[in-house]
């Protein structure tokens, strides 16, 4: 069974936004958008880049180093240089927590 495991407070990420959270050897992105949250795994498929350090936009995430773009939502990649999807995570927002199921 899989646990959900608290990242931080949603107050603590801005709208729009990314952060990196490191758990159990793996490192996930998880963003907000507006009371909505997603969670991604935390590198570009393209070549393993930090997407934390990336620009997110309307449910996009933009990897800061050649500009691969996903979407938050499904993980899908939506073009060159990215072309693998990104796995996805369950995400929610429990008692102002923001959490994900791992």
């Amino acid at each position: 069974m899989s646990d959900w495991i608290d990242v931080c407070a949603l107050d603590d990420l801005d709208d729009e936004d990314v952060t990196r959270f490191d758990h159990g050897g793996r490192t996930y992105a998880v963003y907000r958008c507006g009371d909505r949250v997603h969670a991604t795994d935390g590198h570009c498929t393209h070549e393993r880049v930090h997407l934390c350090d990336g620009l997110v936009m309307d449910h996009v995430i933009e990897c800061p180093k050649h500009n691969g773009r996903f979407d938050i939502r499904d993980g899908r990649a939506l073009g060159a240089p990215a072309c693998v999807d990104l796995k996805t995570w369950p995400a929610r927002v429990a008692g102002g927590v923001i959490q994900i199921q791992v």
